[in-house]
């Protein structure tokens, strides 16, 4: 599975982005499709997942009522908007994704790894 980011920038506290999530390849008709971030010397973390399996989606804590994923199979691309944000979500935002996946989203948080598909990541910088 190839993955393209786009979307993101510099946005001042309070602002939103929209992160776009290109993809193509996918050889069965479930999968799911995750976006993680990596903060300057933090390790990467997850943010969200959708599952088309369910269409079940999850968020960490950290950008619950604040971040939404959506999935437009039309144009093969996952979007995550991000509202509210602030300096701590700062950091390089990557999209992944498991071809073939039949169960919900937060399962599927606990298998992404080295082997997944990952997209090549976009800057996000929250700043005044």
């Amino acid at each position: 599975v190839q993955l393209v980011e786009s979307g993101g920038g510099l946005v001042q506290p309070g602002g939103s982005l929209r992160l776009a999530c290109t993809t193509s390849g996918f050889t069965f008709v479930d999968y799911a499709i995750a976006w993680f971030r990596q903060a300057p010397g933090k390790e990467r973390e997850g943010v969200g997942c959708f599952s088309s399996a369910d269409r079940s989606q999850y968020y960490a804590d950290s950008v619950k009522g604040r971040f939404i994923i959506s999935n437009d199979k039309a144009k093969d691309t996952v979007y995550l908007q991000m509202d509210s944000l602030q300096p701590e979500d700062t950091g390089v935002y990557y999209c992944a994704a498991i071809d073939g996946w039949h169960l919900d989203a937060t399962q599927a948080m606990g298998y992404f790894g080295p082997d997944s598909d990952w997209g090549q990541g976009t800057q996000v910088t929250v700043s005044s």
